[in-house]
């Protein structure tokens, strides 16, 4: 699991998908972000908005529909689905630039 380490303390990068049981993309959103999660060795979890944690988790995001990814604070996409490869390349811009801070404190 990567970890960045800054002057707060160690972070994790997480990488959150964000699912209904009704969603027809979801399956698909949570392989594709599963497969760029273990690439990039960042953590993994899924959070059914089903459930009233997931729900109030997904809002506090400003996430109304699913699939949705969120990447630590940032939201990647909200409400469809994204390509893996659109996903490696967000996933890849953020990383970059949390190692450049974490190696400039």
């Amino acid at each position: 699991m990567l970890k960045l380490g800054f002057r707060e303390g160690i972070r994790i990068v997480e990488l959150k998908v964000f699912t209904l049981p009704t969603c027809s993309g979801c399956p698909v959103a949570k392989m594709i972000a599963f497969e760029v999660a273990q690439k990039f060795g960042i953590a993994y979890r899924i959070v059914d908005m089903a459930t009233d944690e997931g729900l109030n988790e997904g809002l506090a995001y400003d996430i109304r529909s699913t699939p949705s990814i969120v990447i630590d604070e940032e939201v990647i996409v909200r409400g469809q689905l994204i390509s893996k490869e659109k996903l490696e390349e967000e996933v890849r811009k953020r990383l970059e630039k949390w190692r450049a801070r974490a190696s400039s404190e």
